[in-house]
């Protein structure tokens, strides 16, 4: 039996991606920071399916000692799908960040991604899909939203060069760039703002969820979720770096957030 690893499996599009795999009849090993989402997460998808086999461990992927329990509490198991899921998005002028909030960004959203594909890729089945959730927002420089945007770019550059390393080892790697989800109050309201546009980019959990399934079963190397979304990224090419950058920080210096 091999099983499907989720992280940040009691967020908005965590919750999305198990109600998702356990719909094709997924065993589940789900990871979250908090025990009672976990136990309530687990509850309610039993009530949609009683006969699942569902796993859960506490986990902060930003921590090492957190990972190396997860590791040791799976040993033994085999995984054909991992879905890097959890992630933080703090927003705020980089003089405003401390060495732990700094540090714990960084390893949220790039070092614990990585961790967990070294550990499923040494731990997998025949075969092994890898759905990294990076970001649109990686694939520019981004002031005021300047670390994460570098994590997510560095997650999806990681994530290309790792699909390409194991090409003929029955391992896919698939980067994914969702644009904004709707899921805090916070990012309703940061969608909110940004008038019609944000109305027709922004994706529903489920919507995502499903997209990236199904590029990854279809082995597909990035895929940026959404029309409004692939049409700005591929429109945003033809404007120069410089431009593009002073833009954006035009645009987010107004903004803050300090999520977990």
């Amino acid at each position: 039996m091999s099983y499907t690893l989720i992280t940040g499996a009691t967020g908005y599009l965590g919750k999305a991606f198990a109600v998702e795999c356990l719909r094709r009849g997924d065993s589940l090993y789900l990871t979250g920071r908090s025990i009672d989402k976990l136990l309530a997460l687990k509850a309610e998808l039993l009530a949609l399916r009683p006969e699942a086999d569902i796993i859960i461990f506490v986990c902060d992927l930003a921590d090492e000692g957190s990972r190396a329990a997860l590791y040791a509490d799976a040993e033994g198991l085999i995984f054909s799908r991992l879905i890097n899921v959890a992630g933080a998005d703090i927003q705020k002028a980089f003089s405003l960040y401390d060495e732990n909030k700094l540090t714990f960004q960084i390893r949220a959203n790039f070092e614990g991604a990585v961790s967990m594909c070294l550990f499923c890729i040494k731990h997998r089945a025949e075969k092994l899909k890898i759905t990294n959730i990076s970001s649109i927002c990686g694939e520019y420089a981004m002031p005021y939203f300047a670390i994460y945007s570098a994590a997510k770019g560095a997650l999806t550059s990681f994530s290309l060069a790792l699909s390409e390393e194991y090409r003929k080892s029955g391992v896919t790697v698939t980067a994914v760039l969702p644009g904004a989800i709707h899921t805090r109050p916070d990012v309703e309201e940061y969608i909110k703002t940004q008038g019609i546009w944000g109305v027709i980019a922004a994706k529903t959990p489920q919507y995502v969820a499903i997209k990236a399934l199904s590029a990854s079963d279809d082995g597909r190397k990035k895929v940026v979720v959404g029309g409004a979304n692939k049409l700005l990224y591929f429109a945003s090419k033809l404007a120069p770096r410089a431009v593009k950058t002073r833009l954006i920080a035009k645009k987010w210096s107004t903004t803050q957030k300090d999520a977990f």
